[in-house]
C-alpha cells in the first residue's frame, strides 16, 4: 500500500510517500480501508519532533474515516461497514491514518450511522468530537455572550457552528492575530471579531463574556479568566499557544470568585458519545463542511497549508 512515512523530524517535506507492506490483521485488531482523515496541529508537532514519546519512522494520523476491510471480530464488525476512529495512540505508538489502510485496535473503532458525505465526515472525528465536548461543558444558554479564542482554528469554527446550530441568535465573538482573517471569520458566522496580536493577552477593550472557549491554552488562560462574567465558564481546551502546562497556577487567586474553569480531553471516547455528536449535527443541521480539501497525493501541501499564516478552519484529505 501507499503511505506517508516520517523517518526523521522536520518540515512538511519529511512526509515521504512510500510503498510499504499492507498491515496484516491479528486478534484484537481490525484493518480499515482509509477514505479520509483530518490534518491536526498535534500531527505537525509530532512531525517536528515535539512529541517525546513518538519514535520514527512512523506513519502519522490520529483520526480516520473508513470502511472495515478485514477483521477477526465478526461479531462486532462487518466488511465495508463505515467507521471512524480517533486518538488511542494511533499515529503515535503505532502507525496511523496517512495511508491507504490502517490497522487499529478493535476497542477504538466506532461504527457510525450518518448521512454526511466522506468530505464532511472526514472533518468531524477529532475536531467536532473535541468541539462538541467543549460545547456540552459550557452549558450554553440563549442569553450567553460567547468568546472563542483562536477562532480561525478547526475547533474554533466547529464550536461556532455547533453554537449557531443550537440557536443562531446567540452572540459569538472570535479572536485572531491576523487582521486579514477578520472578514473570513465574519463570513463564517461570527457576530464580532477581535484582533488580538498578542496570543497571551486580549486587548483592554475586549469586555466580558458568559462563556469563553480558550483554544490557545495554558499560555493565555490566566488572561482569559479576567474577561469572564460572574458565574461564567472558561473551557481551556487546546494548546495552540505552544505551552503545554499551566505552571505556578493558584486556583484561589488566578480564578476570580464565582467563575469556573474546565477543559475537555478528547481521548475519552465512546460509541455513545460519538453517535450523540453525529445525531446533534443531523438534528440541528450543523455545517461541518471542511474549509480546505486535499487529495491523498497532497498531504505534504496540506501540512504546509495548515501551519502557514493563511490557514483557516479544518483541513481534510480524501483517499480515492
Amino acid at each position: 500500500m501507499k503511505a506517508y512515512v516520517v523517518n526523521h523530524a522536520g518540515g512538511p517535506e519529511v512526509l515521504e510517500l512510500m510503498n510499504v507492506k499492507t498491515p496484516k490483521v491479528k486478534p484484537g485488531w481490525t484493518r480499515i480501508k482509509v477514505l479520509g482523515f483530518g490534518i491536526n496541529h498535534s500531527e505537525i508537532f509530532t512531525r517536528e519532533g515535539k512529541s517525546p514519546s513518538v519514535r520514527f519512522p512512523r506513519i502519522l494520523g490520529i483520526e480516520v474515516v473508513g470502511e472495515v476491510d478485514e477483521t477477526t471480530n465478526t461479531s462486532a464488525f462487518t466488511r465495508d461497514q463505515k467507521v471512524i476512529s480517533i486518538m488511542g495512540e494511533m499515529g503515535r505508538a503505532f502507525d496511523g491514518s496517512y495511508a491507504e489502510y490502517v490497522l487499529l485496535p478493535d476497542k477504538q473503532i466506532y461504527p457510525v450511522e450518518t448521512k454526511l458525505s466522506i468530505e464532511e465526515l472526514a472533518a468531524v472525528p477529532e475536531t467536532y468530537y473535541t468541539a462538541y465536548g467543549i460545547f456540552k461543558s459550557l452549558q450554553i444558554k440563549s442569553t450567553d455572550k460567547v468568546l472563542i479564542r483562536a477562532a480561525t482554528s478547526g475547533v474554533g469554527l466547529a464550536d461556532l457552528h455547533l453554537i449557531k446550530g443550537l440557536n443562531s441568535l446567540i452572540k459569538v465573538t472570535g479572536t485572531t492575530r491576523n487582521q486579514n482573517k477578520v472578514q473570513s471569520l465574519l463570513d463564517a458566522g461570527f457576530d464580532q471579531v477581535i484582533v488580538a496580536p498578542d496570543s497571551d493577552k486580549l486587548p483592554e477593550h475586549t469586555g466580558y463574556f458568559d462563556k469563553i472557549i480558550d483554544l490557545i491554552g495554558p499560555l493565555s488562560v490566566r488572561d482569559t479568566l479576567k474577561h469572564l462574567t460572574e458565574f461564567g465558564i472558561v473551557s481551556a481546551t487546546g494548546e495552540l499557544g505552544g505551552v503545554w502546562n499551566l505552571n505556578n497556577f493558584d486556583p484561589i487567586t488566578d480564578i476570580p470568585n464565582n467563575r469556573y474553569l474546565t477543559g475537555f480531553y478528547s481521548g475519552d471516547v465512546s460509541q455513545q458519545k460519538i453517535q450523540e455528536m453525529l445525531n446533534f449535527i443531523d438534528t440541528y443541521h450543523v455545517d461541518v463542511k471542511p474549509t480546505k480539501v486535499f487529495d491523498f497525493s497532497q498531504v505534504v501541501q496540506a501540512h504546509a497549508y495548515l501551519e502557514s499564516s493563511h490557514s483557516f478552519g479544518k483541513v481534510v484529505v480524501t483517499v480515492n
